[in-house]
């Protein structure tokens, strides 16, 4: 799928998502608009600002979760990325980011966002990610990992309540939202 084609996939995702709560229902909002006035929203070519896609990888029981010591940021967050081409939906983007930076097989992404997040980051000079957040489960809890050099100074599983430090907010509502997912999927 195009990226164009993609574009219309993260407009369906987001109109039909119900945002858990009144700040979350802003950023979806903002998100539509920003789809809305920007045709290529979907690409990294964006400097308006463009849509990614993350996952936090989370054990069947919905207690540890897979983190990433990001290379360039030096904190530890959630798998996740660029949309390409290629990928034939936003949430098979965050899904294709999580097996290439956990190395895990056999994921099994739940359906719908969890959680939306926007911030600045360093790209392109500086623009803002729009990401777009799923709940992606692990279904051997203690599945190897393996460690994508290029992306991570290290890769490791974690107290969904112990999340390690340096990392921030986000990554933490990330992986507190993906695991009460993961455990209400299992009710």
């Amino acid at each position: 799928m195009s990226l164009a084609a993609l574009h219309g996939d993260a407009r369906s995702v987001l109109t039909a998502w119900r945002a858990p709560d009144p700040a979350q229902e802003r950023l979806r909002l903002a998100y539509l608009d920003h789809l809305g006035r920007h045709p290529d929203a979907m690409s990294r070519d964006c400097l308006a600002g463009h849509l990614t896609a993350s996952a936090a990888i989370v054990d069947p029981e919905g207690t540890r979760a897979v983190l990433t010591l990001h290379r360039k940021i030096g904190k530890w967050l959630q798998t996740g990325g660029h949309c390409e081409d290629g990928d034939p939906s936003l949430s098979a983007a965050a899904l294709r980011e999580a097996a290439e930076e956990s190395g895990i097989t056999g994921l099994r992404l739940l359906p719908g966002p969890v959680r939306l997040d926007r911030h600045w980051v360093g790209c392109g000079g500086g623009t803002w990610h729009l990401d777009v957040q799923y709940a992606v489960v692990a279904e051997a809890g203690d599945a190897p990992l393996a460690l994508d050099a290029e992306e991570s100074a290290d890769l490791g599983w974690f107290p969904v309540d112990a999340v390690p430090e340096p990392s921030d907010d986000a990554c933490r509502s990330l992986v507190r939202a993906a695991a009460r997912a993961v455990r209400a999927a299992r009710a």
